[in-house]
């Protein structure tokens, strides 16, 4: 299985106020970040590829960049932990050789991503950050019975 986490671009600074803070939209640099991002990973996305998005207007709308059918999933709002992001995500699933849990993309928030890459990658809980509009992309192989988790890329907007 592979697993990419994409922070959503930028949308300005956090408010206090929860219900405005869902609410935050992307700003003119989230939408070039988002932009840029979307263009680096459609050269690389397989057909199959499955997209949740937090139902966050600015997650969607990080999504919408990339121009594929995005599932909002309401357990993505900012909050979540990072077990539940694994949990949508189906990880680690399986290796994709029968078609199932191939790939998948989760557009979302920190600190849920973060932390759910820490726990994808070592097992462990940790906080990672990922900043606005940076994805990583995590594989998962099952090779005689045991088990491996690797990291094939880590991107930010400005290296997109």
């Amino acid at each position: 299985m592979e697993l990419i986490l994409w922070r959503h671009a930028d949308a300005g600074d956090s408010v206090a106020d929860p219900l405005e803070d869902l609410e935050r939209r992307l700003t003119d640099r989230g939408r070039r970040q988002a932009s840029r991002v979307a263009r680096w990973l459609e050269s690389r996305l397989p057909d199959r590829c499955v997209a949740y998005s937090s139902p966050a207007p600015r997650a969607r709308e990080t999504a919408e960049a990339l121009g594929v059918k995005v599932r909002i999933d309401e357990r993505l709002a900012p909050g979540a932990s990072g077990e539940t992001v694994l949990q949508v995500a189906g990880w680690p699933g399986k290796d994709g050789s029968d078609g199932k849990n191939g790939h998948v993309l989760i557009i979302g928030h920190q600190p849920s991503l973060g932390e759910a890459f820490g726990l994808a990658l070592s097992g462990q809980a940790a906080r990672w950050t990922l900043r606005k509009g940076s994805l990583v992309w995590l594989v998962s192989r099952t090779t005689g019975g045991e088990s491996s988790v690797y990291l094939r890329a880590a991107i930010g907007p400005e290296l997109a």
